[in-house]
């Protein structure tokens, strides 16, 4: 079975470096850049400038997560706490509604 995790390489601070990354954190980390009128890049220099531990990847994939947290919060905020679970891009992102519990405490 063929890993969804795809070794992606990069150039930060003038160093060739290689991220490990699933398409969704590659495609949402494309999509920050974008917004942000960055570089792919210059936006990953700035994560591994912050990264307080563990490695790039897995810093670039808490980046992506908090960020699309962040964007959801705001949403329910504006929204009065409904939010649709959909980006922009109009794909699905993760689950942002809990299913019904199937579980029955008596």
């Amino acid at each position: 079975m063929k890993s969804p995790v795809i070794k992606r390489s990069i150039v930060i601070a003038g160093h060739k470096t290689s991220v490990s990354l699933e398409d969704a954190f590659w495609k949402g980390l494309k999509d920050i850049a974008g917004d942000r009128e960055m570089t792919l890049s210059n936006l990953v220099a700035s994560i591994d400038t912050d990264r307080r531990h563990g490695n790039l990847s897995s810093a670039i994939r808490l980046f992506v997560l908090d960020h699309y947290r962040t964007l959801t919060g705001e949403e329910r905020r504006l929204s009065g706490g409904r939010v649709e679970g959909r980006h922009e891009g109009g794909g699905d992102l993760i689950g942002v509604r809990a299913a019904p519990s199937m579980m029955r405490v008596d």
